[in-house]
C-alpha cells in the first residue's frame, strides 16, 4: 500500500480550502504553494508518485474506493441491526410464552426481590420521556436510596421528566433529604402526602409496576403493560400529585406546622376508625414509637383517659375535618 492509501479509512474526511487550492494547482500544472494537505490523501484525490511528487486523481475514480468502503461499513451495520431486531423478536416470543397460567400478555408476575429489582432497573434504564413513582412506607434505607440515585440521575441526564410522591414523614429523614437535594438539582420534582395508596412505578406511560396486595412486596410484583390499566394508574398518580405538597426546601429537616397537623390528622383518623398503632405506623410510613408519641400528645391535649374516650373527643373537636390543631 502506498502512502495515503487507506490513510483516511475509519474516519470522516472533508476537503479544506487549502486542499481545494492544491488540487486546482495540480490539475492546472501549477507548482503547489506548499505541502499536500492531508485531506486530499484521505479522500484519495491525489496519489504520491515514485519521484515524491503528487498526481491529481479524477474525483469519480477517487470516490469509487472511498464510497465503496463506506457503503460496505453501512451495509455491515444494517445487517447487525437486522440481527438484533430478529433476536429481540425471538426473545419477545419466549417472553410472552413464559407467562404463567392465568396471566395475560398485559400483566406479568415478577418473582423474587433480585428479579424485581433487576426488572424495574432495566425499565427505568430504558425510560426516555417520563418516570412516575410513588414511594410509601416513609423513609427508605440508605443503601436503597444510593442505588436509586444512580438510576434516577442517569434518567434525568437523558432528559426524562421525573416526578415522585413520598409521604410527609421523609421530610425529617436526612438520607432522603440528601437524595432529594441531588434529584431536585438535576431537574426532578418531588412532593409529599400524608398517606399514599401503595408503591407505583410508571415508565413512559407504557409499563407500570405495582405490588401484589396478596403477597409480600419483596417477593412478588406485577408488571402491567395494558394501555388502559396503565392510563388508570397514571390517573391515580396525577390525583395524588395534585394533592401533594412540593418538597423544595430540604435544609430544615423538620415538618412545617401545617404538615405536622396533616400527619396528626391522618394518624388520629386511623385511630378513630379502630386501627392499632402498628397498623397506623405501616400506613403513614413511620415507626410505631412515633405513632405512640402522637397518641400521647393527643391524650394530653384532649385530657382523655382511654383510647375510646380519646376517639370520641377527637371526633367531636372537628380537628379531623381540617380545623387547626387545638394547641395552636
Amino acid at each position: 500500500m502506498t502512502e495515503g492509501e487507506g490513510e483516511g479509512e475509519g474516519r470522516e474526511s472533508e476537503i479544506c480550502p487549502e486542499g481545494l487550492q492544491y488540487y486546482a494547482d495540480s490539475l492546472q500544472g501549477r507548482p503547489p504553494a506548499g505541502p499536500c494537505p492531508p485531506c486530499l490523501l484521505d479522500l484519495g484525490l491525489v496519489r504520491r508518485l515514485p519521484d515524491g511528487s503528487f498526481a491529481a486523481i479524477p474525483p469519480r475514480l477517487a470516490a469509487g474506493a472511498r464510497t465503496d468502503h463506506l457503503e460496505q461499513a453501512i451495509e455491515e451495520k444494517r445487517r447487525a441491526l437486522a440481527a438484533v431486531r430478529t433476536s429481540i423478536a425471538r426473545a419477545q416470543e419466549v417472553y410472552l410464552d413464559s407467562y404463567h397460567q392465568g396471566d395475560t400478555h398485559a400483566v406479568r408476575t415478577v418473582h423474587g426481590a433480585g428479579t424485581i429489582n433487576a426488572t424495574i432497573s432495566a425499565a427505568v434504564g430504558s425510560c426516555q420521556e417520563e418516570l412516575l413513582t410513588v414511594q410509601p412506607d416513609g423513609p427508605r434505607p440508605q443503601e436503597v436510596l444510593d442505588a436509586a440515585l444512580v438510576n434516577d440521575l442517569a434518567a434525568l441526564h437523558r432528559g426524562v421528566r421525573q416526578r415522585t410522591v413520598y409521604q410527609h414523614t421523609v421530610r425529617s429523614h436526612p438520607p432522603t433529604l440528601a437524595y432529594v437535594e441531588q434529584i431536585s438539582r438535576a431537574g426532578g420534582e418531588i412532593r409529599t402526602l400524608d398517606e399514599v395508596f401503595d408503591r407505583l412505578i410508571v415508565c413512559d406511560r407504557r409499563i407500570a409496576f405495582v405490588p401484589d396486595p396478596g403477597a409480600r412486596r419483596s417477593e412478588l410484583a406485577l408488571a402491567i403493560e395494558h394501555p388502559g390499566v396503565v392510563r388508570y394508574l397514571v390517573g391515580i398518580f396525577e390525583h395524588a400529585w395534585q394533592r401533594a405538597v412540593p418538597l423544595r426546601d430540604v435544609s430544615g429537616g423538620r415538618l412545617p406546622a401545617a404538615l405536622t397537623d396533616d400527619v396528626r390528622r391522618t394518624i388520629l383518623r386511623h385511630m378513630v376508625n379502630g386501627h392499632t398503632d402498628e397498623a397506623i405506623a405501616a400506613r403513614v410510613g413511620m415507626s410505631t414509637r412515633s405513632v405512640s408519641h402522637h397518641m400521647r400528645w393527643a391524650a394530653d391535649l384532649f385530657g382523655s383517659r382511654s383510647r375510646a374516650q380519646l376517639a370520641y373527643l377527637i371526633a367531636r373537636s372537628g380537628f379531623l375535618d381540617g380545623g387547626p390543631s387545638p394547641d395552636a
